[in-house]
């Protein structure tokens, strides 16, 4: 059942709420303090380092993969597992995730987010959450008789010996 908030009429999903959250983390851990260093306990004071926030350069010195939109589920799993990582190892701001990520879309995905964009308009698309994009993706290259079709195939392998060889 989706929260509502009191004197709105939109509804509130969990996703809008972790993105709210996400957000308001990413403002409260990159606000500076008035005193530039600290007090470490021992009378001794050293400065306080501000994290970086991550830019378009950073993001993609971490070489993320490209999706294409014709590897299927594989494809896609491989590169949102891929852009978790290294939006985490770029310490990629949350508002940010989006505009990097889509940037890596080639060919057929590229074609399906510029379609996404003029649906949208350029300010709704790129403000949608990291979620909410990683669902919209699935929908469009994961459809449900595919990934039904896999889950049979892996139910139904077989063995044909008893041996390393066979086994591998």
């Amino acid at each position: 059942m989706p929260v509502i908030r009191q004197g709105a009429n939109d509804a509130m999903t969990p996703e809008s709420i972790q993105a709210m959250i996400d957000r308001a983390i990413q403002r409260n851990s990159t606000h500076t303090q008035d005193d530039a260093s600290h007090n470490s306990g021992g009378g001794l004071r050293r400065p306080v380092k501000h994290a970086r926030v991550c830019s378009y350069t950073d993001f993609m010195k971490c070489q993320p993969l490209n999706f294409k939109g014709t590897k299927g589920v594989v494809g896609l799993s491989q590169w949102l597992k891929n852009m978790e990582s290294v939006f985490h190892i770029s310490r990629c701001a949350i508002d940010n995730q989006v505009k990097f990520a889509t940037c890596t879309l080639l060919g057929a995905a590229r074609t399906w987010w510029n379609g996404h964009v003029r649906t949208l308009g350029h300010d709704a698309a790129y403000a949608m959450t990291w979620g909410t994009l990683k669902k919209k993706l699935t929908d469009k290259y994961c459809p449900k008789g595919e990934i039904k079709k896999l889950e049979i195939e892996l139910w139904n392998l077989r063995v044909r010996g008893n041996d390393v060889a066979a086994y591998t």
